[in-house]
């Protein structure tokens, strides 16, 4: 049985489908030049795509919601246009899945690196004073003056 379609839905158009293939295509393209800086140890908050992202995938979800409002459908009906969308939202789905994986990898190394820094700065503190973890005096102080006269 087929869905009806109601009064203030309108399928979308094949002009329309294919905007949003597009867009999905612009959106995968620029995930996947992230995806590729990523791999090669770039810090995610370093990622020049990620303003590209962002509108991209505001306008996607923008014409995900007129879908969800019921403004328009997805119901497409030539088959091989509805074919190519799906698989173009699989694809999609591929490389944000890749993506996500990829960005939490790069977060994790910034969270280590992050660490290792703030190690040594710990070392080097811990190293240059003169009291101990329990507050004694582990050092013989010394005192260096500016009053020399010549």
């Amino acid at each position: 049985m087929k869905h009806a379609v109601q009064a203030d839905q309108r399928p979308a158009s094949e002009d329309e489908v294919r905007t949003l293939i597009a867009l999905i295509d612009e959106l995968i393209a620029v995930v996947s030049e992230e995806n590729a800086e990523l791999a090669r140890g770039l810090p995610a908050s370093r990622s020049k795509q990620l303003d590209d992202k962002n509108r991209l995938a505001g306008l996607f979800e923008q014409r995900v919601a007129e879908c969800a409002r019921r403004t328009a459908s997805l119901d497409v009906r030539d088959r091989v246009l509805r074919e190519q969308l799906m698989e173009h939202i699989f694809n999609l789905r591929g490389a944000m899945d890749e993506n996500l994986v990829r960005l939490r990898a790069a977060i994790e190394a910034s969270n280590r690196r992050i660490e290792a820094v703030m190690q040594a700065i710990r070392e080097q503190i811990a190293n240059a004073s003169p009291y101990g973890a329990g507050g004694r005096r582990t050092a013989r102080a010394t005192s260096c003056g500016t009053n020399v006269r010549a």
